[in-house]
């Protein structure tokens, strides 16, 4: 999957929250929710279609990838960017100085559970 901008995201929320929907529709809730033109709007549609990432078929529009997808690759570049893919030490960083609840602490104690092989 190609990288998804933040521009790109916000756009595929829209979607997301919204699809199938029509175009024009499309056109009208990234006026309202995101400022956007329509040029800017069908621009934008064009570009994640080219990606694979959207339909627009008919005028109705619908996502191609879940937002669930573009989440894990854009945590997978961030923990890639910014330690080389280590988890523990990403973890270390994120929790410095961060106090968590014992609900929150005990989450992430059943997702890394979860996790080891």
């Amino acid at each position: 999957m190609e990288k998804v901008f933040e521009s790109e995201y916000r756009f595929l929320c829209v979607i997301w929250e919204n699809e199938p929907l029509s175009s024009p529709r499309l056109v009208e809730l990234c006026s309202g929710q995101l400022g956007w033109k329509k040029s800017t709007t069908y621009t934008v549609l064009r570009k994640l279609a080219e990606k694979g990432m959207v339909r627009n078929e008919n005028t109705i529009v619908t996502s191609l990838v879940s937002k669930e997808q573009v989440d894990r690759q854009a945590s997978d570049e961030l923990l890639e960017r910014t330690t080389g893919g280590d988890v523990p030490q990403f973890l270390a960083a994120f929790l410095k100085d961060r106090k968590l609840t014992s609900k929150e602490a005990a989450r992430i104690k059943k997702l890394i559970e979860e996790a080891e092989e």
